[in-house]
């Protein structure tokens, strides 16, 4: 039991004294950095997507 106490002592101290955290801005920097990379990655994948399901509609479906 002294050794998981001991642990947890360890990390708290190490959160509050050794972790250096991201300020405000830094942290909204980061994420509009993610939302922008996720909505580009999901444009990306619908154009992707829909070129697929087209490319397949003709092969299925030709247009006679």
């Amino acid at each position: 039991m002294k050794k998981i106490i001991e642990n947890i002592k360890e990390s708290y101290n190490e959160l509050i004294h050794k972790v250096s955290w991201p300020t405000y801005s830094e942290l909204s920097n980061s994420a509009v950095v993610v939302l922008s990379a996720s909505l580009l990655i999901a444009l990306v994948v619908f154009a992707m997507d829909s070129a697929f399901q087209a490319l397949m509609e003709n092969i299925i479906y030709p247009k006679l």
